[in-house]
């Protein structure tokens, strides 16, 4: 069933979601060479200590880590432990917080140390694609809107776009209907209209698109090991402009 926020709904997710932005912020400010993605992880459970929050992927099936830390061919799922940063790493972190009944999700990938080309050029990539998506996030568009500006963003640029893992609603729990991938037709798919959350989030490999999943369950691999990249914000329909809840910086009050 798909859930429409209120807007007092949408103006406590944007304060949570610039709190979770925020955290990721710090986490990447520490994600030096030899630390530790448990480290990480620690940091992430004391950071949300501090805001009344909980990291909900913590115990979510079963996971153990407060987000996921995901590591060069690792798309997402990277369970937090004690692999050891080394200059070059390739890292996405993914992050859920849930504060008073309200979930947002977003994510960040960035490189230890100085990236290369190629490395430059993914991360670009997936940001315009997440951009690209979120403009499509307008009442009366459809969902095949949002996957069809992904998509087209991606492959023009000669990357592939994950199908397995997709993005989907989000506000009242972690994961809500609809179901909105990173793929698709323009005009197909449920009907957008105000007050509808969802979490935008490309994820593209440098290579193709299929994966596979590691004896743990969880921690999600490129098949042919080649790099990936993964950004992810929540974003809310309005009758105009969408609005991105989990920008940093917002001023503790209603829009």
């Amino acid at each position: 069933m798909i859930v429409i926020k209120t807007r007092e709904e949408i103006d406590k997710m944007r304060i949570l979601g610039s709190q979770a932005a925020q955290i990721l912020e710090t986490l990447k400010s520490k994600a030096r060479i030899g630390v530790t993605t448990r480290e990480l992880d620690d940091l992430c459970m004391e950071e949300c200590d501090k805001i009344e929050a909980k990291a909900s992927s913590y115990g979510y099936y079963g996971f153990p880590g407060h987000l996921c830390i995901s590591i060069n061919e690792t798309i997402i799922h990277g369970i937090p432990g004690s692999r050891k940063l080394k200059d070059g790493d390739m890292v996405s972190l993914d992050l859920v917080i849930e504060r008073d009944g309200l979930f947002v999700d977003t994510a960040i990938t960035f490189v230890v140390g100085v990236p290369t080309n190629i490395q430059r050029k993914l991360i670009d990539v997936c940001q315009n694609a997440l951009n690209a998506g979120i403009t499509e996030v307008r009442s009366g568009n459809r969902i095949g809107d949002i996957g069809f500006a992904i998509q087209t963003t991606v492959e023009k640029a000669g990357f592939s776009v994950i199908r397995e893992y997709i993005g989907h609603g989000v506000g009242h729990s972690m994961h809500e209907d609809p179901q909105v991938p990173n793929f698709g037709k323009q005009g197909m798919g449920v009907k957008i209209t105000p007050g509808m959350t969802f979490a935008i989030e490309p994820m593209i490999s440098q290579g193709h698109w299929a994966v596979e999943v590691e004896e743990d369950g969880w921690t999600v691999n490129t098949a042919d090991h080649s790099l990936s990249c993964h950004f992810e914000h929540t974003v809310a329909t309005t009758e105009d402009e969408p609005i991105v809840l989990t920008n940093k910086f917002v001023k503790k009050e209603v829009l």
